[in-house]
C-alpha cells in the first residue's frame, strides 16, 4: 500500500501501546519509520535483470517470519537518534509494532505479498483494499495526529481500530462482487475455472472482475452501490507459449523470465493487443473492465539464449481514461 497509509498504521499501533503522554510523538516517529522499512526492497534490482525487483519486493522483508529481525534492525538504527527520550527496550517495540502492521495491510491488496516467506512462495492477495484508498488513510491520519497533539492514547486507538474495521469490511464486498460475477458467468453459459476480483483505484465501490473459461479470460467491472450492476467488459485469449511464441526456445532466459512472470501475476497473462510480442499482467488496468495492461514483458526474437525479457510499465493514464474512469465512479 502507499507509505503514508503504512507510516500511520504503524504509528497507531505503536502508538496504542503506551499511556505516557510524553512517548506520543516518539511512538509515531518510530512507528512511522518502521511501519515504512519493509518496503526498502525497492532498491533490490538489477539493470540487465529488469524482473529481479518483481521477485524481492514483498518478499522476504514483508513475511511474518522476518518481522522479529527487521524489528530489531530498525530499533538498532533509531536508538542514537532516541535514546535520551526511551530505552532500547522501548525503542524495539514501537519498532516491532511499527513493523509488524506492513506485511499485514499489503496482504489486503491485490498486488501479492509473501507472508509465509521462506516456508512458502504464495503471494498472499485478500483484496480488500486499493493500493491507495483516501477514505482508509485520511481518517487513519487524523486520528493518529490528534493522538499526538492531544496526548491521548485513545484517539490512536480508535484510528486503529477504524483501519480494522474498514479492512474488514472490505470483505463484504469482495463477497458482493464474486458473487455478481458468479451470475454473470452463468448467464453466459461460462463454468468458471478460475476468478479473481479487486477494488479499482481509490475506492472500493467500483471493481475489476476477472475470469478464466475454456482458455479465455473475461474481464468485467461492477458498481456495488445499494443495488449491484455490472460495467460490461472484454475478453482475451490466454497465453500459450507454444501457440504465440513457436520460436522461442523453452529453455533459453526469456522463457524462463515468462514463468517468473507468470508467478508474479498469478498466472493471468495474455499478448497485448498494441504488440504480439508483448506479455501483459491481465489483472491490472486503469479502467477496470478494460484489458490494457500498466505493466507487462517484452520479449525479443533473438539467438542469444542469455537474453532477458524487456519490462514496460504505464505510469500514467491519458486524459481521456482519467474522464472514463470518473464517470465509471460517479
Amino acid at each position: 500500500m502507499d507509505p503514508v497509509s503504512q507510516a500511520f498504521l504503524g504509528a497507531s499501533l505503536s502508538q496504542s501501546s503506551t499511556s505516557d503522554k510524553s512517548q506520543q510523538a516518539s511512538a509515531l516517529i518510530v512507528g512511522a519509520l518502521a511501519g515504512m522499512a519493509p518496503d526498502l526492497d525497492v532498491f533490490i534490482r538489477s539493470v540487465t535483470d529488469p524482473l529481479l525487483f518483481l521477485e524481492f519486493h514483498r518478499q522476504f522483508t514483508h513475511s511474518l517470519i522476518f518481522i522479529p529481525f527487521g524489528s530489531l534492525l530498525c530499533a538498532l538504527f533509531f536508538y542514537p537518534f532516541a535514546r535520551s527520550k526511551l530505552s532500547f527496550k522501548k525503542i524495539y517495540l514501537f519498532s516491532f509494532l511499527g513493523f509488524a502492521t506492513h506485511g499485514l495491510l499489503d496482504a489486503c491488496t491485490s498486488y501479492g505479498t509473501q507472508l509465509l516467506w521462506p516456508f512458502s512462495n504464495e503471494r498472499i492477495a485478500w483484496n480488500t483494499v486499493s493500493i491507495i484508498d483516501p477514505f482508509f488513510t485520511l481518517p487513519l491520519l487524523g486520528f493518529t495526529l490528534l493522538a499526538v497533539f492531544a496526548k491521548k492514547v485513545i484517539y490512536a486507538r480508535i484510528g486503529f481500530m477504524y483501519a480494522v474495521l474498514f479492512l474488514s469490511l472490505g470483505l463484504i464486498q469482495k463477497y458482493r462482487a464474486e458473487d455478481l460475477l458468479n451470475t454473470i458467468a452463468m448467464q453466459r453459459g461460462h463454468n468458471i475455472e478460475r476468478l479473481s476480483v479487486k477494488p479499482s483505484f481509490a475506492n472500493r465501490h467500483i471493481w475489476k472482475t476477472m475470469y478464466e473459461y475454456d482458455g479465455r479470460y473475461y474481464v468485467d467491472a461492477v458498481r456495488l452501490l445499494w443495488r449491484a450492476e455490472m460495467i460490461e467488459g472484454m475478453s482475451v485469449q490466454k497465453l500459450d507459449v507454444k501457440r504465440d511464441f513457436p520460436w522461442l526456445n523453452l529453455e533459453s532466459q526469456q522463457a524462463q523470465d515468462i514463468e517468473r512472470f507468470r508467478w508474479f501475476s498469478s498466472d493471468f497473462l495474455a499478448i497485448s493487443g498494441e504488440s504480439s510480442d508483448y506479455i501483459i499482467d491481465v489483472r491490472y488496468s486503469f479502467l477496470p473492465n478494460r484489458i490494457e495492461s500498466m505493466w507487462g514483458i517484452i520479449l525479443s526474437n533473438t539467438k542469444n539464449n542469455m537474453q532477458h525479457v524487456g519490462y514496460k510499465m504505464k505510469s500514467r493514464p491519458d486524459k481521456e481514461t482519467v474522464e472514463q474512469f470518473l464517470d465509471m465512479l460517479f
